[in-house]
């Protein structure tokens, strides 16, 4: 079998690519900036919230929660999703020190 595209990137690369592409929604922004002011565990509000259909929500819901952005408990038939602050405080330093290694200096452009 050959090789992959993504064999051709180190772990980080891919790593800091799957999580720039869970990014690169602006309804799953509105989720982790909602997430992130209320600082508590949300259910049914993103609906009113966003203005989303309930299944577009989950489906955003789902990606960040398999990449481990977002954490969620079941109770009853409800489920609450908050930041896991855990994967959340990786992530930052992934991006941190991609951002960081710009040097300001003598350019070309």
């Amino acid at each position: 079998m050959g090789v992959t595209k993504t064999d051709l990137f180190t772990e980080q690369q891919n790593e800091l690519a799957r999580y720039a592409k869970a990014l690169g929604h602006p309804a799953r922004i509105a989720i982790l900036e909602y997430l992130l002011e209320a600082n508590a565990c949300i259910n049914g509000d993103l609906v009113e919230e966003l203005g989303l259909a309930q299944a577009t929500i989950s489906q955003h819901l789902r990606e960040l929660k398999e990449l481990g952005l977002i954490q969620g408990t079941v109770e009853g038939v409800s489920v609450c999703y908050c930041i896991n602050p855990d994967r959340w405080a990786e992530v930052k330093e992934l991006f941190g020190g991609l951002f960081d290694r710009y040097q300001p200096g003598n350019f070309c452009c």
